[in-house]
């Protein structure tokens, strides 16, 4: 069986923080949570890394990050480009917006051979959570036997804004049952009318950070859907439609296409998605280097 790969998704550039926050140090020595995120998956097992990327990023991704991870880690790169679309599709007018994390892990489909994990690159997700996936990838399942780390909903919030999370509801066994994408969550509930009023939500919800674990089956099953993704998509908001990891899962968990075993992450979530984030992230990580959670410097 081969090893679980772990695929990052780092082609966004993150519009409400201002710039890239993939290349922005979260520590004295220029370390980025990508770094975090590709150590802690070290020390739980996993070897091969993809990164998915703008091809315009290439140099700057290598020589900041990927050049002192290769002395641990196989890294190689994926390219989310607007134009990797089915034949006979077309890049609308006017579109400049990715085409969303399902069409990212698509990007990545040659470079994946086996059951593989993905996770965004701009989240902070605790240890445990790489073991515990990277042990659930290593044992033999059925091709459509999916994964996914969940979190308590009052580990992932930001004191400075609302944030989207998939709302979980998970079954007796463990297994996902629905996945609801809340946009506007903050510790009063979730807003449906841009955050004029506000449902209460409770704050022990299991939620979705995108952390899942897939078999290669989930490849093809992306493939398949795309054009029907971009026949509606492109209908109906042409410019800012997209193709979503979350939505795809629900699709396959309705259609009894797919199961998806929660793994529920008792660790606190981090995250910079404001720029006011970032002093509490450098904190948090701080007090971790200083208990000996992590060296100084990942990689010597």
């Amino acid at each position: 069986m081969k090893k679980p790969v772990l695929v990052i998704m780092a082609a966004g550039m993150g519009s409400r923080f201002g710039g890239s926050k993939q290349m922005t140090p979260v520590d004295d020595e220029g370390q980025v949570i990508i770094d975090y995120s590709m150590y802690d998956a070290y020390l739980a097992g996993f070897r091969d890394v993809v990164c998915i990327i703008k091809e315009e990023m290439h140099d700057d991704f290598e020589r900041l990050i990927a050049a002192r991870v290769r002395r641990k880690l196989n890294i190689s790169y994926a390219y989310q480009r607007m134009d990797t679309l089915p034949a006979g599709y077309q890049i609308p007018e006017g579109r400049v917006k990715p085409w969303g994390t399902s069409h990212a892990v698509l990007c990545a489909k040659e470079r994946i051979d086996g059951p593989f994990a993905v996770i965004n690159a701009d989240d902070f997700y605790g240890r445990s959570a790489y073991k515990t996936m990277f042990d659930y990838l290593s044992e033999p399942h059925g091709e459509a036997e999916h994964a996914m780390v969940g979190y308590i909903l009052k580990n992932t919030l930001s004191e400075n804004g609302t944030v989207s999370r998939g709302v979980c509801e998970v079954d007796e066994a463990g297994k996902l049952v629905d996945l609801v994408e809340r946009l506007k969550i903050d510790r009063r509930g979730y807003s449906e009318d841009g955050g004029i009023t506000f449902t209460p939500l409770d704050e022990n919800t299991v939620v979705s950070m995108n952390f899942f674990g897939f078999q290669p089956s989930l490849l093809d099953e992306l493939e398949k859907r795309f054009p029907e993704f971009l026949d509606e998509g492109l209908k109906t908001d042409p410019g800012k439609c997209e193709y979503l990891l979350p939505r795809t899962v629900k699709q396959l968990i309705e259609e009894g296409r797919a199961s998806v075993q929660m793994l529920l992450s008792e660790d606190s979530w981090y995250g910079v998605t404001y720029i006011e984030d970032l002093p509490a992230v450098k904190s948090k990580i701080k007090a971790m280097t200083q208990s000996g959670r992590y060296p100084t410097r990942l990689w010597d």
